[in-house]
């Protein structure tokens, strides 16, 4: 699909159909969006611009000239948007080309920012008179965007905290939980990593109008925040992972010490036991009618003696 934004009648228009692009007045053009466009849309744009739309592959490349370049006509910029899928993120490659003012976005899906970029333009459509304001307006709302991600990740982390607090029984699901929350810091973590790229690169260029340069310093400040943030969040689960493992250890070590006393209290039991088990023909208390009780009363003496000395001595 392909959406195209220009300016008429004081306002932002919007089209759709591919073949009113070449009716538009050029200067008046501001976004082409292709979202899952068309082969004949994708075409139909790289002829109207005389360029080559990045591919998909090209997209995720993540060496610095491929999240951002210049050319003498235009400016390349590529950029994973992070999307929430349940309780996992995935990674979505957005390109970006600009080429006179005029911004084209090629993306395989429907993004939020993109839809919420879009209504700003009804609501103030002045703010956005060039392709390159609407591009760093498409980052400011995905950065809130990953910004309330951080911070749903921040309660889920300390859910998950309490949770391990009050537990009485502690399973496996909640290591998996930690692990399913450590993966999903690091890739909000990598994508801020991604957008901090991108606005460096923009930071160093000079082909950008002058009044967006003061949004870029603020963007970059809130990366660097967000990151902060991210770091400490992956800081917490490593500590709520240790505090797990080490709980575990005490169950554990619970479990091996009431063995270990088991076995110590029924060894001088089973020492006697063996002493009467002996197959010798002269016995002292083989023919004596007490013999019998007088073993197990000493077996029975002889546990809680152990007993005794494990309660006195506080191994108990």
């Amino acid at each position: 699909m392909i959406a195209i934004f220009y300016k008429a009648f004081n306002k932002i228009v919007h089209e759709i159909d591919v073949k009113r692009l070449a009716e538009i007045d050029y200067e008046d053009l501001l976004w082409i969006d292709l979202a899952s466009p068309l082969p004949t849309e994708k075409q139909a744009v790289e002829d109207f611009f005389s360029i080559k739309l990045q591919t998909r592959q090209q997209s995720e490349e993540i060496e610095s000239s491929s999240r951002y370049s210049e050319t003498e006509t235009l400016i390349i910029a590529n950029s994973n948007f992070l999307i929430q899928q349940n309780d996992e993120f995935i990674t979505e490659p957005v390109s970006f080309v600009l080429k006179d003012g005029i911004l084209i976005s090629l993306r395989n899906i429907e993004l939020k920012a993109f839809a919420d970029t879009i209504r700003k333009f009804y609501i103030n459509y002045k703010a956005f008179p060039t392709g390159y304001h609407i591009l760093i307006a498409l980052f400011e709302t995905r950065i809130d965007l990953d910004a309330d991600m951080v911070e749903s990740t921040a309660k889920e982390i300390a859910q998950l905290s309490r949770k391990i607090t009050i537990a009485d029984d502690l399973d496996e699901e909640l290591i998996l939980s930690i692990s399913k929350l450590q993966e999903n810091t690091m890739l909000i973590r990598e994508n801020f990593i991604d957008k901090q790229r991108v606005i460096s690169g923009i930071l160093k260029s000079e082909r950008f109008p002058n009044d967006t340069y003061p949004k870029l310093t603020i963007i970059i400040k809130d990366i660097g925040s967000l990151i902060n943030h991210t770091d400490f969040g992956f800081e917490r689960l490593e500590y709520l992972q240790n505090t797990f493992l080490g709980l575990i250890n005490i169950e554990q070590n619970k479990i091996i010490k009431i063995f270990t006393v088991v076995s110590v209290v029924f060894m001088p039991p089973t020492l006697i036991a063996s002493v009467y088990g002996m197959n010798f023909k002269i016995f002292p208390e083989l023919n004596w009618q007490y013999g019998y009780p007088f073993a197990l009363g000493i077996m029975v003496v002889s546990s809680i003696l152990t007993l005794f000395i494990f309660k006195r001595r506080k191994w108990l």
